[in-house]
């Protein structure tokens, strides 16, 4: 195999055809740039797609119901996606298609809801009945395609008119470019709600609590030991009896408390090695403690926990966890942090 490879790397026709599927490709890549830099321009119009942009955000956001998105071939699966990605970042959102549409979905279209429907060409057929719903039940209706003047476009209460730019395919059939600009309509569309929701990281966690991104988007809260897995001395307890407390709970330091139960200071095993040459008979906590421990609070991302630990010339494996008053609610493990995927 790597035998031919190297022939093959050799041959100048094989090289002349490399150089060509590269142009090529380069060629898909600069027509379809070109298509999301004309959406830009259009946007930044606030005569134009800026003002219809802005119509539309301001509707979906101010919706009694939910958001309906749907398209049909090449459309409808760019539709999907920015309907996951609606739903996923605090729009309510579900895709119907069409074609289901017309026999029964369309009980799926409620009161309150809006229809947001993509169709390069709007002349799309089976977007008849959908659209013809909305109408007979005065629910908004949203355009996303690339002919103002079209049948869609007309009957939308909000059209959404993209740039007409030349298809990526060479024969000019293929949606290529129309598509990657719709799928970007939709992104900023979706990221433009996010924004005016004030929708937030632990939102997002919220609607993504399954995967390494739901790991990575937990709270030390979520992860963090508490109750009898804490290990707690008081100032005046032995060091003797600090060793034991350590080693029964097995992470490496003791949380020290006041006298009003509020996190005094920390000893951890570096601590105990520092202490050898102390008389650890008559040695207390208070006398060995860090009076000023690295903690972190409950609603702290795990990432950023463990990216604390890290990011110190001495890496440290337990954060205690305090709430406001300073009192100890738990203690979160690089361990725990790893084993829950937050590495």
């Amino acid at each position: 195999m790597t035998e031919l490879l190297a022939s093959e790397h050799a041959s100048p026709t094989a090289a002349r055809q490399q150089a060509t599927l590269t142009a090529n490709a380069v060629a898909v890549l600069r027509a379809e740039r070109a298509g999301l830099d004309a959406l830009e321009q259009a946007l930044q119009n606030p005569n134009s797609l800026g003002r219809a942009f802005a119509q539309a955000v301001a509707l979906i956001s101010t919706l009694p119901g939910r958001l309906v998105v749907t398209g049909i071939g090449k459309s409808g699966h760019i539709a999907r996606k920015v309907q996951a990605t609606l739903a996923s970042t605090g729009t309510p959102a579900l895709f119907v298609h069409p074609a289901e549409a017309s026999h029964g979905d369309l009980g799926m279209v409620q009161d309150g809801d809006a229809v947001l429907a993509f169709s390069n060409s709007g002349e799309t057929t089976e977007l008849g009945d959908i659209a013809a719903h909305t109408r007979r039940c005065k629910l908004p209706l949203l355009a996303v395609t690339s002919r103002a003047t079209s049948t869609l476009a007309t009957a939308a209460d909000i059209a959404l008119t993209l740039p007409s730019m030349p298809e990526a395919c060479p024969m000019g059939l293929a949606p290529t470019t129309s598509t990657i600009m719709q799928l970007a309509l939709g992104d900023a569309l979706a990221v433009a709600l996010l924004q005016q929701r004030g929708f937030t990281a632990n939102d997002f966690g919220n609607f993504h609590p399954g995967g390494r991104l739901g790991m990575r988007l937990r709270t030390v809260q979520d992860l963090m030991r508490t109750g009898s897995s804490l290990p707690i001395g008081q100032e005046n307890t032995p060091m003797r009896d600090v060793i034991v407390e350590m080693t029964c709970k097995a992470l490496g330091c003791i949380g020290i408390l006041d006298h009003n139960g509020k996190l005094a200071g920390l000893i951890t095993d570096g601590d105990l090695r520092r202490a050898l040459d102390l008389d650890l008979t008559i040695t207390q906590a208070k006398d060995v403690m860090n009076r000023t421990p690295l903690t972190i609070g409950p609603d702290v991302f795990a990432a950023d926990a463990l990216r604390l630990m890290n990011e110190r010339d001495r890496p440290i494996t337990s954060l205690f966890v305090l709430n406001a008053e300073g009192k100890p609610l738990g203690v979160v493990h690089v361990h725990d942090l790893l084993r829950a995927g937050v590495g």
